[in-house]
């Protein structure tokens, strides 16, 4: 079960403004980004289903972030139907995320008070997503769908839209100004928090430094 209810985990993820994004089968080095990330502000952690028995690392991850990180909001990602959303909502996921919109997973999602952030496209996508329920929309690939001014356009028109941009996030001030002017609520970012020396060398200050660096420069573009 979740430990977290759904307006606890919206506004977390609306103050911090930033969900890393992050998948390993090592269940060891996977702890050890978790609290990296942790101890760097983050509060909103998206664990992806990426890869065999990924639903058994993440059950690992929901004990050990209850203890060792009380405060961080753990969801599964890379959902695409509503067994697999099932599955994981079973582990204790705060929250949904996919790289596409299923409506069969916003309403086992809805039925559970979970937040499900689906995977769009379209302008016209995130609009059928919104009548699901869905309170926020993540644009996927965000790089490939028009970036900063797909977003700002969108808004326009659908100022209430709440928006997560994934793909194409950079932890860099040019970057996350480009995002947040255009009216974004939070980013997704993936391997650009986790460098792959780092986690060889197990340095995990060094995904500690980003993740606060990355909070610090979104922090002075956030309209919040």
């Amino acid at each position: 079960m979740a430990r977290f209810n759904k307006l606890h985990v919206l506004s977390a993820m609306i103050d911090t403004g930033m969900v890393p994004v992050y998948y390993n089968n090592n269940v060891e080095v996977a702890k050890q980004v978790v609290k990296a990330c942790y101890e760097g502000g983050v509060r909103a952690f998206e664990f992806t289903n990426r890869g065999d028995f990924a639903q058994e690392v993440f059950g690992e991850l929901v004990k050990f972030a209850t203890k060792e990180c009380p405060e961080l909001i753990l969801g599964a990602g890379s959902i695409v139907d509503p067994a697999t959303a099932a599955l994981y909502i079973q582990l204790g996921t705060n929250f949904v995320v996919g790289p596409l919109f299923n409506p069969d997973v916003a309403k086992i999602c809805n039925r559970r008070l979970i937040p499900y952030t689906p995977g769009c496209g379209s302008v016209s996508e995130i609009g059928f997503a919104q009548e699901a329920g869905c309170d926020l929309c993540k644009i996927f690939p965000a790089g490939n769908v028009g970036g900063p001014s797909f977003v700002s356009n969108m808004k326009a028109p659908m100022p209430w839209s709440l928006i997560m941009a994934t793909g194409a996030v950079e932890p860099t001030d040019e970057n996350l100004s480009a995002w947040f002017k255009a009216g974004v609520t939070c980013v997704g970012m993936g391997s650009k928090l986790f460098p792959k020396e780092a986690i060889a060398k197990g340095d995990w200050q060094v995904i500690t430094q980003l993740c606060r660096d990355t909070l610090s420069i979104i922090k002075k573009y956030q309209k919040i």
